[in-house]
């Protein structure tokens, strides 16, 4: 029987393509947006990790999702730190989220509330995501505009006490395995992970529309 990490990995493969397909993201890792435009991305995930991990703080103690609240993945802030870096001190009088940003977070503090295994799914898609895929855009902001080696500007891709990302990974695939659930759940979990990456495309697009020009 196929087990349940498996099963959301391959489900959720076509979505992850999508994703990494997106213009603004290609264009992003072609060199060819500004760095404006990643720190325009720096902003919307602010806003995505401030519901995930407000959204932690309420379900350390759930029995299905407070496996999950690792600390040593928390981005806060680390995000905060790159977004004073790359938009100066006063940026949190700045920043704001684009349409698409407001709704996803949005989707994940209600499941936080009322669903503690759609809040996995969210989870899942997006830390296990950043610690893997993330460092190809950390290494192409730190070439591109020369940011410091992990350091300002990138700190949101360095997970720095996980010093062995291929063990946690492990750790975390043998705790979806052990989620609770009948098959019923387990799909219903499945299909969260692909809602939330369309709902991670779909802040993609809406980054390429304000940054339509690779120039």
């Amino acid at each position: 029987m196929e087990s349940f990490s498996t099963l959301i990995r391959t489900a959720s493969r076509e979505q992850h393509e999508e994703v990494r397909g997106s213009t603004f993201m290609s264009d992003l890792l072609g060199h060819k947006l500004g760095v404006d435009a990643f720190a325009r991305y720096t902003e919307q995930l602010w806003f995505v990790y401030g519901a995930l991990e407000s959204g932690a703080e309420r379900l350390a103690g759930d029995p299905v999702a407070g496996p999950f609240v690792r600390p040593e993945l928390f981005r806060m802030a680390s995000l905060e730190q790159d977004l004073e870096y790359l938009r100066g001190p006063g940026w949190r009088s700045g920043v704001s989220a684009l349409p698409a940003t407001l709704e996803y977070a949005r989707r994940i503090s209600d499941c936080a509330r009322t669903w503690p295994a759609g809040y996995v799914a969210h989870h899942y898609t997006r830390y296990l995501g950043d610690l893997s895929g993330g460092q190809i855009i950390r290494d192409t902001a730190e070439r591109t505009w020369g940011f410091p080696k992990k350091g300002d500007g990138v700190r949101f891709y360095v997970f720095e006490e996980i010093p062995n990302p291929a063990a946690f990974k492990r750790d975390y695939w043998e705790l979806l395995d052990a989620v609770p659930g009948d098959e019923l759940e387990r799909q219903r979990i499945v299909s969260e992970c692909r809602r939330a990456y369309a709902m991670n495309n779909a802040v993609f697009q809406a980054l390429g529309e304000e940054f339509p020009l690779s120039a």
